[in-house]
């Protein structure tokens, strides 16, 4: 079910640009403490997130997208639920109809790349590729603006003449989205070749929806008064910025600048808070020190292999250590409610303490290979097995139903990669503990 939440408006904003690698939930998290209005994750590719389990992580307090290897995807928050843009990567309307359908309920819009000019996005033909292929820009667009409640964007860049630039955008506009954001250069310019201020201004004259410039970092923005001015000059609705933000997330601040090690610091909190990952955030804090990465601080960061010694670069060794204890101790307890809640459940199934030692097996012989026999001579059907993961350390643990009888063990375990290696498991969420505990079961007569 979506869930209705007050429409997002383009008209008037400071924006965070989407940015690969910067974009992730600790930058977002800052640009909006410094007074961004709208703020968009880092462009993520349909395939990828079509295969991810929405999980709600309640240690953390966000909701996490989580790949089939358990890497976190994407990762958002209540904080920015009303004024966070998911942006895709697509060249499927299907596809990206599915994925916008998994997320909506968790952000404020959607929004599709068509401006991205490196190849990690043009080679299955998203991104700037789309440019060339007007009838699946509007086939796209249409399909996401009819199949979701929540507003739909994208970002472009200009074409080669602006006949063909107002003549895409025109045609943008009639697909409902509610806004589009205009990277003032061609998909072969760089950040080092001057924004074309006069064509954004063109487009924004030529459509009613409202037009976000973007692209305004290397020739105008400097400090946050910059801002107006290359809205003025792009004549456009609202400005996105990218590497003025991805520098200094502070530049959204109306006082002015904050001095770069507070804003480290910050975001820094934010990403040991939501437990980043050490080389992302190692990443983002290097793009913001940039000509100081020769200083001996700039040196022990390059060097720093865990989010603790990043921490303790910036002296926050203390803070690392008070809120992973903290985050820790909210996972013990989540646990532990968790195994009383589940001591109480399931009174009809047979619980035993037993775990699974391989040494016990033959090689390429595992329990359910032999429970499966037993099964067979003692005429009952083929054993039914229910398997969960916990979200909480990713541990797992099966019901097998034989005989008609439930049986499961009360220790959750890893599944053994040694386990499936020859083909011996049919899924390997199949905690072998637990058809231990019937072998067990059935030497004790228990199914006799």
């Amino acid at each position: 079910m979506t869930v209705n939440t007050p429409a997002l408006c383009f008209r008037s904003k400071k924006i965070l640009a989407p940015m690969v690698r910067v974009g992730t939930l600790p930058m977002r998290l800052l640009a909006l403490d410094f007074g961004a209005d709208i703020v968009y994750c880092e462009e993520l590719i349909d395939i990828k997130m079509v295969q991810c389990k929405r999980v709600v992580n309640e240690v953390l307090e966000t909701v996490d997208f989580v790949a089939p290897n358990e890497r976190v995807v994407f990762r958002t928050c209540v904080r920015e639920r009303d004024c966070v843009v998911f942006q895709m990567g697509s060249a499927d309307a299907e596809r990206a109809l599915a994925v916008a359908k998994l997320v909506e309920n968790d952000v404020a819009g959607i929004d599709v790349n068509m401006g991205c000019p490196k190849e990690y996005s043009t080679k299955g033909g998203m991104g700037a590729a789309l440019l060339s292929d007007p009838d699946k820009i509007e086939c796209i667009l249409s399909t996401l603006v009819k199949g979701i409640c929540k507003p739909v964007t994208c970002k472009i860049r200009i074409l080669p003449s602006l006949e063909d630039t107002i003549s895409l955008v025109k045609r943008i506009e009639k697909t409902g989205v509610a806004a589009i954001a205009v990277h003032g250069r061609k998909k072969e310019e760089r950040p080092q070749h001057p924004v074309h201020c006069e064509v954004i201004k063109a487009i924004s004259e030529a459509v009613s929806v409202p037009v976000i410039a973007n692209g305004g970092s290397h020739d105008f923005i400097k400090e946050y008064t910059d801002i107006e001015a290359f809205q003025q000059a792009a004549g456009a609705s609202s400005v996105m910025i990218a590497r003025a933000a991805m520098w200094n997330p502070s530049i959204f601040r109306r006082e002015g600048l904050c001095p770069l090690k507070e804003v480290m610091q910050e975001y820094i909190k934010y990403a040991v808070r939501y437990d980043n990952h050490y080389t992302n955030t190692k990443y983002c804090l290097c793009q913001m020190l940039r000509e100081q990465l020769e200083t001996t601080e700039g040196k022990k960061l390059h060097a720093a292999q865990s989010t603790q010694e990043i921490c303790e670069v910036f002296e926050m060794g203390s803070f690392y250590e008070e809120t992973t204890a903290i985050l820790e101790a909210k996972a013990s307890l989540k646990a532990k409610t968790q195994d009383k809640d589940e001591q109480m459940e399931d009174t009809d199934v047979i619980k035993m303490a037993v775990r699974f030692d391989k040494r016990e097996y033959p090689p390429q012989i595992t329990p359910k290979m032999y429970l499966l026999e037993w099964c067979r001579k003692a005429k009952h059907p083929q054993p039914v097995y229910e398997t969960v993961q916990r979200p909480l350390d990713k541990l797992f643990c099966s019901v097998v139903t034989v005989a008609e009888q439930k049986y499961r063990s009360t220790l959750w375990s890893l599944f053994l990669p040694e386990d499936y290696k020859y083909g011996t498991w049919d899924c390997p969420n199949q905690n072998p503990s637990m058809v231990h505990l019937v072998l067990y079961s059935v030497a004790n007569s228990v199914l006799c």
